[in-house]
């Protein structure tokens, strides 16, 4: 049997916050408030909302958080009615200690996930090439458009040129070798 170490400086220990559905962010907000250390892993996700491509941060454990508390000074009832958390986990009537070691492994995880980009940043009449879609490795200019929405680049086709819309994500800049 591997024992872990569960306490931290001055007898803290972080202890596991179920909250209801969708409201995490809200519980950990109120949960700082009240002065509370509180750590909710989260990660960044492209997501699509109303038609347009966006990046949302998402929590890593949809219904769970960690706060840490010293549990023979800290009162656990704040905890219990703070808006938007169900409950302490507990086996019985005890809450149950996340080992440190879990808690910095996650800590580590999510600091090291790669930042994702705001999406390509053009300059009108740069050089661009289509990275995806039917237009696949054609070359055109750049318009205009949001670097995380829709973008308008021209393409010279059958020797005419026509402005074609393509999601941001569909074009990458040429280098300047």
């Amino acid at each position: 049997m591997v024992l872990m170490k569960t306490t931290g400086p001055e007898g803290l220990r972080w202890y596991a916050v179920q909250c209801k559905s969708g409201e995490s962010f809200r519980a950990a907000e109120h949960l700082q408030y009240q002065g509370y250390t509180v750590f909710h892993p989260v990660m960044q996700r492209e997501k699509r909302q109303r038609g347009k491509v966006g990046h949302v941060l998402e929590p890593l454990f949809p219904w769970y958080l960690f706060i840490q508390m010293n549990p023979l000074q800290d009162n656990w009832v704040p905890v219990r009615s703070t808006r938007g958390v169900i409950r302490l986990l507990a086996f019985g009537r005890e809450p149950v200690p996340v080992p440190d070691t879990l808690i910095e492994t996650l800590r580590r995880q999510v600091s090291d996930q790669p930042l994702i980009e705001e999406g390509p940043r053009f300059s009108e009449g740069e050089r661009i090439e289509i990275t995806d879609g039917p237009f696949k490795a054609l070359e055109g200019l750049f318009v205009h458009g949001k670097e995380d929405e829709r973008v308008v680049v021209l393409l010279n086709i059958l020797q005419q040129e026509h402005r074609v819309t393509l999601q941001a994500s569909q074009i990458q800049g040429i280098s300047k070798d």
